[in-house]
């Protein structure tokens, strides 16, 4: 289904895209991680690409995102991205020396038509950071928004059903998660519980967008609740001193 303003997977991007750079910003720890993946590529080409995190300056990218909301949200100094979608990348075979998605595969239309893709247009490795659902469903705020985590980890494809669908020597890295993590995913707030207190922050997830407004609310006066009393605090309170989480973010590479 294709949204107004392009959005081509299962969130509209029109609806909750605005101020998206504000919340996501790219996190430089997972910056040096994707960089170093790729390699000497220098021609590579971002699916799915958003806002525009992550692309490395020193590189020559070439960006495809479908929505004109995230289009327009890129940095002055970036090239104007490609409106098309994964599945059908409008690039010959081997066009780059590598391909690159983040926080991306798991709102394609279909998986399997984009990897081969991104595989496709590539003659070097395929980066994807990504999230492990199983590892989704482990996070503390299950505890106070079931639906939202749920849903999250509804949306994320296996870690094994990305192996299948890529072929070759897959390698998984694990990306430990910094307390201050500039790139406002869920897991980011993983040791400042009081973001998802805040709309914006929680507009910036899209599985908040797939539950209902009265469900969202409930979720978060369960939180406010929790922190207010001192709660969360009891349970989850020295995570806000931990330098780093390990939840479900992973980077993917297969070049083979």
């Amino acid at each position: 289904m294709t949204r107004a303003d392009g959005s081509a997977g299962d969130a509209d991007y029109g609806v909750i895209g605005s101020g998206y750079r504000q919340y996501r910003r790219p996190e430089p720890e997972f910056e040096r991680a994707i960089v170093a993946a790729l390699g000497d590529a220098r021609r590579v080409v971002n699916v799915g690409a958003g806002a525009g995190s992550y692309e490395p300056d020193n590189r020559e990218v070439t960006a495809v995102e479908p929505s004109a909301t995230m289009r327009a949200q890129r940095r002055a100094h970036q090239a104007p991205a490609i409106d098309a979608s994964a599945e059908s990348l409008p690039f010959a075979d081997g066009s780059f020396d590598a391909a690159l998605s983040t926080f991306s595969i798991h709102q394609w239309q279909n998986l399997e038509a984009g990897l081969c893709e991104m595989r496709r247009v590539s003659r070097g490795p395929v980066v994807i950071m990504t999230c492990d659902p199983v590892q989704v469903e482990k996070f503390w705020l299950r505890d106070y928004a079931p639906e939202v985590i749920e849903t999250e980890a509804r949306r994320y494809p296996s870690l094994e059903r990305i192996q299948a669908c890529l072929g070759g020597t897959v390698e998984i890295e694990t990306l430990p998660i910094p307390l201050a993590c500039a790139d406002g995913f869920a897991e980011a707030y993983f040791g400042r519980p009081e973001m998802f207190l805040d709309p914006g922050a929680r507009k910036a997830n899209s599985a908040w967008s797939f539950v209902s407004q009265d469900s969202a609310l409930r979720s978060v006066e369960s939180l406010r609740r929790s922190l207010d009393n001192g709660r969360w605090d009891e349970e989850h309170g020295g995570l806000r001193a931990c330098s780093h989480f390990e939840g479900s973010l992973v980077l993917i590479r297969v070049e083979d």
